[in-house]
């Protein structure tokens, strides 16, 4: 990722992209198991359905709670946006209508297996982030891009993993 100078109103993304060598609904069995993904992140700790909810569908809802070295502890509260199988599954963070953050699975059919990416956007509410620039509010571009720099890692590594997974 190359530095683009963004500010958090700017609502900076970040996409990573693999190929997999199966076809879409075996990737999508993965990448729609939510439950899977605090195996796959430093990050996310645990995921918890709510509502009676036990899986994707467009407005179910779920709790993720995180660590971060210097973020400390957290939960969020997320929605399902979109849920095509086996094409996209997103979520947003806190209030649909104006998230912390967007994310997104995008699977293509490619080459006889499965173009996979994962996009999320930062904001355009306030987030975890949001204190940490509020403390420094001259270092908020460099805050933003070590923050985009971590998800575009930790993507990266979401991505190998589900991989692996969907390969098995």
């Amino acid at each position: 990722m190359e530095w683009t100078g963004a500010r958090y109103v700017d609502k900076p993304t970040v996409e990573v992209r693999t190929w997999i060598d199966s076809p879409p609904e075996q990737v999508w069995a993965v990448v729609s198991d939510v439950d899977l993904m605090p195996t796959m992140s430093d990050e996310l700790c645990s995921i918890e359905w709510l509502d009676g909810a036990t899986g994707p569908a467009v407005g179910a809802r779920f709790v993720g709670r995180s660590k971060h070295e210097a973020f400390g502890e957290w939960a969020t509260t997320s929605t399902v946006i979109e849920c095509e199988a086996p094409k996209v599954f997103a979520w947003a963070v806190e209030d649909p209508e104006h998230p912390t953050a967007i994310w997104r699975f995008r699977l293509e059919p490619k080459d006889g297996g499965t173009q996979l990416s994962e996009w999320m956007q930062m904001g355009p509410a306030r987030s975890g982030l949001s204190f940490a620039i509020d403390r420094m509010p001259e270092k908020e571009q460099k805050i933003v891009f070590v923050r985009m720099r971590e998800f575009e890692r930790n993507i990266g590594a979401t991505l190998e993993q589900i991989k692996k997974l969907a390969e098995a």
